[in-house]
């Protein structure tokens, strides 16, 4: 499982788009106060899916062949499958020129509530989905599974915790820094995105297969 979750974590946190959005935010009137919201918005959402699993499942994973482990399973591999799917597909496209999301230009002008609004919906869904498949499989019962799962979730939000700490602290030099970084961003986007969803996607077919037929 902590393997799984490291990977999983790694792919969701180093994702461009809520990273730009994030960036953004920071950089808009009173963006440290936004970018808190979103932060806590993102970390409570990933903690609540991760506790209703633990909760649905007792901390105890299903027999294995049973059908919930099966399903499980045949969930990260659907994803998995999925992201290979979309990473190859826009690796095959290439990279090609790409504006920012119209909304994204609003980003000024938004409340902390609809920054945290953006903190849920702009999650990696299908990463965190395989997340939650992941943890259906542990056998949570020590304080040292409940701790792998917790560092799971500050793994998962632990650019933007960067970024958040960075713009609070050193406000001045965060402008130029963080206009750097997405101009950065922008520009190896396309990159990140092929390469985080081929090696997360192949990750997680490989070991459901695995697991399927072991």
């Amino acid at each position: 499982m902590v393997l799984d979750l490291i990977l999983i974590g790694v792919g969701i946190t180093l994702g461009p788009l809520h990273n730009t959005a994030f960036i953004l935010l920071l950089s808009s009137p009173k963006g440290v106060r936004k970018g808190l919201a979103f932060v806590l918005a993102w970390l409570a959402c990933l903690v609540a899916l991760i506790a209703a699993v633990v909760l649905l499942t007792g901390g105890r994973p299903p027999i294995h062949s049973s059908a919930p482990s099966t399903a499980a399973l045949a969930v990260k591999l659907a994803l998995g499958l999925g992201m290979v799917f979309y990473g190859e597909r826009k690796r095959r496209r290439g990279s090609r020129p790409h504006q920012s999301p119209k909304w994204m230009a609003r980003l000024d002008r938004l409340s902390l509530w609809t920054a945290a609004g953006l903190g849920v919906l702009l999650q990696p869904w299908g990463a965190v989905a395989a997340g939650a498949a992941t943890v259906v499989q542990a056998h949570v019962s020590s304080l040292a599974s409940y701790l792998a799962l917790m560092g799971y979730c500050l793994l998962a939000t632990s650019s933007l915790l960067v970024l958040e700490i960075y713009a609070t602290f050193r406000p001045v030099a965060a402008q130029s820094s963080l206009a750097k970084l997405r101009a950065w961003i922008d520009g190896h986007q396309d990159q990140t995105i092929v390469s985080l969803s081929l090696a997360l996607g192949l990750w997680l077919m490989g070991k459901s297969i695995y697991q399927l037929v072991g």
